[in-house]
């Protein structure tokens, strides 16, 4: 199974309302804005969109509403995050019902997985959708490694096609090239480390922070892609600050505050997640302000 992603994909967030229901309205101004800064691709209901913070109907109609919305321009892919593999399937099927293009799938939720146990999981919903899969592999957050050894048994799902690489480990990139070739797509998954994953052969980055500097982001891939590393390298020393936001407990709070600050968005978010306060506010507000006051050219 062939797929075309490729480049910068958001894992954009959820906006809610005053009464924390969801925001369809500042959700399709959102991916608007992001579409028209030339991301090149979609991915709603990650980590960074309040997956397991959701009701199922609520995923659901956020996927409807993203396909309906992006008709066609780029990919979208949603993040599938259930608590068991029989939800995660019948999730994948109803995300194919939709028309969403593709599934970033995580290992079971709550329960922390073995990893013959991950495996299966990522098995059953593979056999049991049409769609393109990418495994989400991050032991750092989730407890479980999907490991070189895993990934040969899931070479064998033919659409089982790509890869978030999350280890924080850019050597797993390597290892995932020299021993699969062009099996699978890679994607850097880790935002403070995306440059090096690029340089490293990643054929894509899904980021958090995109979602508040999507034009840099961009700018990032293009220039690394097309072996100008110098002036990669220049927007990347800039961002990198910003970027390391995404890799701490409090990413999603840390991303929408600065979403807000950018116009982008609205930093509330559910419970048990709260907004920042004090410090960890203050800091985010700081790293946004030098952001901007230093914010580099772009050609």
């Amino acid at each position: 199974m062939q797929v075309n992603w490729k480049g910068v994909y958001p894992a954009v967030t959820t906006q809610f309302k005053e009464d924390f229901s969801i925001d369809h309205e500042a959700n399709d101004r959102m991916l608007e804005g992001l579409l028209a800064d030339g991301v090149h691709g979609i991915i709603v209901c990650g980590t960074v969109g309040e997956n397991c913070s959701l009701s199922a109907e609520e995923k659901r109609q956020v996927m409807k509403n993203a396909v309906k919305l992006v008709n066609g321009r780029v990919p979208v892919l949603s993040g599938v995050a259930e608590t068991t593999t029989a939800l995660a399937i019948k999730y994948a099927q109803d995300a194919e019902t939709i028309g969403i293009d593709g599934l970033m799938v995580l290992p079971g939720m709550v329960y922390r997985s073995t990893e013959r146990e991950a495996v299966y999981h990522y098995q059953q919903v593979a056999r049991n959708t049409k769609l393109p899969i990418m495994v989400y592999n991050n032991p750092v957050t989730y407890g479980v490694d999907v490991s070189i050894e895993s990934m040969k048994i899931l070479a064998k799902e033919k659409n089982i096609v790509s890869v978030k690489e999350a280890t924080e480990d850019t050597r797993r990139i390597t290892e995932l090239f020299r021993e699969f070739g062009d099996r699978f797509v890679v994607f850097g998954g880790v935002d403070d480390i995306a440059l090096e994953s690029i340089m490293l052969g990643a054929t894509g980055w899904i980021s958090g922070l995109t979602n508040v500097f999507p034009k840099e982001s961009v700018a990032i891939f293009n220039l690394a892609e097309q072996g100008k590393f110098e002036q990669a390298r220049e927007i990347w020393r800039w961002f990198l600050p910003l970027l390391r936001l995404d890799t701490i407990s409090t990413l999603v709070q840390c991303i929408k505050y600065a979403e807000q600050l950018a116009g982008r968005g609205s930093e509330r978010v559910r419970a048990p997640r709260l907004p920042l306060v004090g410090e960890e506010r203050a800091y985010v507000e700081r790293l946004f302000k030098e952001a901007m006051d230093n914010k580099p050219k772009l050609d």
